[in-house]
């Protein structure tokens, strides 16, 4: 049986890895727990699957926690310090990084240098420490299984085959929302459009990166790490149907794709599960049904934070960290209705403008670069008008 941890349990990934842990309860089984504000939830769940550890990740919450879990025959923590606890509790041999934004950042590398096992969501950790990241993997010997459909898609077409071979990562993208809308009519999207996702089910955050392309734009920077490539070795293609989740072209001109329904509980699955595989619980691909599969090239001009992403990854060194920092606050400040939705790039892209790219060699230095993109973005915001 496989004993995991879960950091971010309440979000959108964490709750679906719970639903496969609960069909496979002879698998898998859950020892610690973080949740964000949804504490309710959080109870909810630690009365299901009975951790020995919870932490919430503000410890301003922990009364109300406690009061939920009265009774309970669980430990229960919170911050920072309680978030990295759950990353290294006895026992665990695969930490599930669902945290959602640079927070993940620090306690996905406790993880690591305690040597579990990761099976990774939180694509900051990558976007913003990149490099040392992956020596962590490397010095502490741990495997790190992508969760994102896209990574995991070039992840199964790669396995048995040989890097050098490799001529071309393609990543898939489903345009969101507004891949067909009027340029001007992206002038005057509100949230709630911006919400409205033709394929997926995500967290806000997640689905309004999406509708602005930069969560492609920040796996193409986690697929740089992860497998390796080089930007001109990866690219993204615009396929509305979301059943081809990426592909891997070789040498000698045959590319080999991952199919699937649109639900992350597949690759939640098989990263739980590798090398072996299990039921996930979603409908099996029925190609009859589908009336075409369409593929076409994104328009940086409607999507201009995926070319923002490649520039960040062409500079290197800390600009990923910032351009990842002023994202999260952009976004948070179209949800809460102080910017637009074209204001979003603008605010990326002149947080990045301001910084000059410095080389990066400890997670402090990368959390450091994270609060100048954070407090540089907020200057921006507040000196635009809607």
């Amino acid at each position: 049986m496989k004993q995991i941890a879960i950091l971010g349990s309440t979000g959108s990934i964490g709750v679906s890895t719970l639903e496969i842990v609960a069909s496979h309860p002879d698998t898998f089984r859950v020892v610690a727990l973080s949740a964000g504000k949804n504490l309710e939830l959080c109870a909810r769940q630690v009365r299901q699957f009975r951790p020995k550890l919870v932490a919430v990740a503000d410890p301003h919450d922990l009364p109300r926690l406690r009061e939920l879990l009265d009774g309970q025959d669980v430990e229960i923590t919170g911050g920072l310090e309680g978030l990295c606890a759950v990353a290294t509790a006895d026992g665990v041999q695969m930490v599930v990084a669902a945290i959602v934004g640079a927070a993940g950042l620090v306690p996905t590398a406790a993880a690591i240098r305690a040597g579990k096992d990761v099976a990774l969501a939180n694509k900051e950790t990558l976007v913003t420490a990149g490099h040392l990241f992956m020596e962590l993997v490397a010095t502490h010997q741990v495997k790190l299984h992508p969760v994102d459909s896209e990574h995991s898609a070039v992840f199964q077409s790669i396995t048995g085959h040989r890097n050098q071979d490799i001529t071309k990562i393609i990543l898939t993208a489903s345009g969101g929302p507004f891949r067909e809308t009027p340029l001007e009519r992206l002038k005057t999207v509100t949230v709630q459009d911006a919400l409205n996702h033709p394929n997926w089910s995500m967290g806000r955050k997640i689905t309004i990166d999406s509708a602005t392309m930069m969560n492609k734009g920040l796996e193409v920077i986690e697929a740089r790490w992860l497998f390796d490539a080089p930007a001109d070795k990866i690219s993204v293609n615009i396929h509305p149907q979301s059943i081809i989740h990426s592909m891997v072209e070789y040498v000698d001109g045959c590319v080999i794709a991952q199919l699937g329904m649109p639900d992350m509980k597949a690759p939640i699955a098989y990263a739980l599960s590798y090398p072996a595989r299990v039921s996930s619980g979603i409908k099996p691909l029925d190609l009859t049904e589908l009336s075409g599969l369409t593929f076409f090239k994104p328009d940086l001009e409607r999507f201009p934070c995926l070319g923002l992403a490649y520039r960040a990854l062409g500079e290197g060194e800390s600009m990923p960290a910032v351009m990842n920092a002023a994202n999260e606050i952009a976004v948070e400040a179209f949800l809460e209705g102080r910017i637009s939705f074209l204001q979003i790039a603008r605010v990326i892209e002149q947080t990045m403008d301001r910084h000059q790219a410095h080389r990066l060699s400890s997670i402090d230095e990368v959390l450091a670069a994270d609060q100048w993109g954070r407090e540089a973005a907020r200057a921006i915001c507040t000196t635009m008008t809607r």
